[in-house]
């Protein structure tokens, strides 16, 4: 299932942004994107918070354990500052408490691992339809 950018109807290919403190989860997730999607991988939520301009992220898939700030405390961060930016957790976390505080917290989608490509990329494509008035949707 490839997500093209005319498909949802976008005037620029939508940047996708990947943290993930396990480098083979980044490199897996970035090769089943690229093709379609132009993505930028970091290793920590601090990493990616150093790179967040508004606007230039249109959608964020994140772990939820990882060293320092955990994918919850960076879905709050982004909230906080008024981010409407789709998140999608990708996670071994099987804890329902914490799938409640993500999709609570506003993420658009809670998935635990092994995540399906197809999967995935359907919840993407949902994201990316959704994005919010901030976005490159026409």
């Amino acid at each position: 299932m490839a997500i093209l950018a005319r498909d949802i109807r976008l005037s620029k290919a939508p940047l996708v942004a990947i943290v993930d403190d396990d480098e083979a989860v980044r490199e897996a997730l970035s090769d089943l994107l690229v093709l379609d999607l132009p993505c930028r991988t970091f290793d920590r939520a601090e990493a990616f918070m150093a790179e967040y301009v508004p606007g230039r992220f249109d959608c964020l898939i994140t772990d939820v354990s990882m060293p320092g700030h955990s994918g919850l405390d960076l879905l709050q961060r982004l909230r906080s500052i008024g981010s409407s930016m789709p998140v999608i957790i990708v996670t071994a976390d099987t804890n329902p408490t914490t799938r409640l505080r993500a999709i609570g917290g506003g993420a658009h989608a809670y998935l635990t691992k092994p995540v399906s490509g197809a999967a995935l990329l359907s919840h993407l494509q949902s994201a990316l339809r959704w994005v919010g008035p901030s976005s490159n949707v026409d």
